[in-house]
């Protein structure tokens, strides 16, 4: 029997780690179809994927898309449901089959927000522990409580309501791509719920890349100025160019949001009142940047 849920991989010049998640991904009960996005290697990642084949398709783009390459993945699925993994996550044997239920049974359900396990000692992401007990509570039609955010390496998306919310968009690029997603499908109308019974593991690489801490940053202030109030959006425009006058790092991110700013501004949509609700909901737990007074 087909799994209705199939697993997109997007990788980059990582072929070892990629081959390790692979074999973890062939081998679940549910035998899920698996699309790995070569997002433009120059190693022996198309290779290695393709060592995996029938269960594995490699489509390969000739340049890095970022996240979205993802989006590739989702449109050349043929399952209704799809779940994404990077080349350091995988799923947990029965998850996929439990998120298609959840699926089947909760039609306004458009993503699941998996309880991610990280490292080998498998402790639970903070983000999960968060999502557990997030303030928006929990809707009668949904299978867990709601959320406004996510992991996109331990994430299942009802294919459909993924493609109509746009997918990830170029803009930000990578690192806090999920955030104008998880807008876009809330503002739709669809529920977004974490769910403790589908498990993914995720074994990132060790250490701590500073510059992270700045592209987060940039990328919230872009998603910002595509989705929250103006005023939200000016407010941390302005923080992150006066950081710009003392920190080297925090003066490259401001140079790539003012030359990424025109993109972001392009597709602009007004805030949604129940994204903005919502997030207002959460301002206590994870503060926000003030807006311009």
């Amino acid at each position: 029997m087909i799994s209705p849920v199939s697993v997109v991989v997007a990788t980059r010049n990582r072929a070892g780690r990629l081959a390790g998640t692979l074999r973890r991904l062939t081998t679940l009960p549910e035998r899920p179809p698996v699309i790995v996005i070569d997002n433009g290697s120059t190693d022996a990642t198309s290779a290695v994927a393709a060592d995996f084949a029938p269960q594995v398709r490699v489509l390969r783009l000739p340049h890095n898309a970022g996240a979205t390459a993802r989006n590739v993945g989702v449109r050349n699925a043929r399952t209704p449901y799809v779940a994404f993994a990077d080349d350091d996550s995988w799923w947990a044997p029965g998850a996929l089959d439990a998120a298609a239920r959840l699926f089947d049974r909760h039609p306004r359900l458009g993503l699941i927000a998996a309880r991610t396990l990280v490292g080998p000692d498998e402790w639970v992401d903070p983000m999960s522990v968060e999502m557990a007990h997030s303030p928006l509570g929990q809707a009668p039609d949904l299978p867990g409580p709601s959320v406004i955010g996510f992991l996109a390496c331990s994430a299942v998306v009802r294919r459909d309501a993924f493609l109509s919310a746009g997918g990830f968009d170029p803009v930000v690029f990578f690192f806090g791509e999920e955030a104008r997603l998880a807008y876009d499908l809330t503002a739709a109308g669809w529920g977004l719920a974490y769910c403790d019974e589908v498990v993914a593991h995720h074994h990132p690489a060790g250490g701590c890349d500073p510059g992270k801490r700045w592209l987060a940053r940039r990328n919230d202030v872009l998603t910002a100025w595509m989705r929250r109030p103006v005023g939200f959006a000016a407010g941390g425009t302005v923080r992150l160019l006066r950081e710009a006058r003392h920190d080297p790092q925090a003066r490259d991110a401001a140079a790539e949001l003012i030359r990424r700013l025109p993109a972001a501004l392009w597709r602009r949509q007004p805030p949604d009142v129940r994204v903005e609700a919502a997030l207002r909901a959460l301002s206590g737990s994870r503060p926000e940047v003030e807006p311009v007074a």
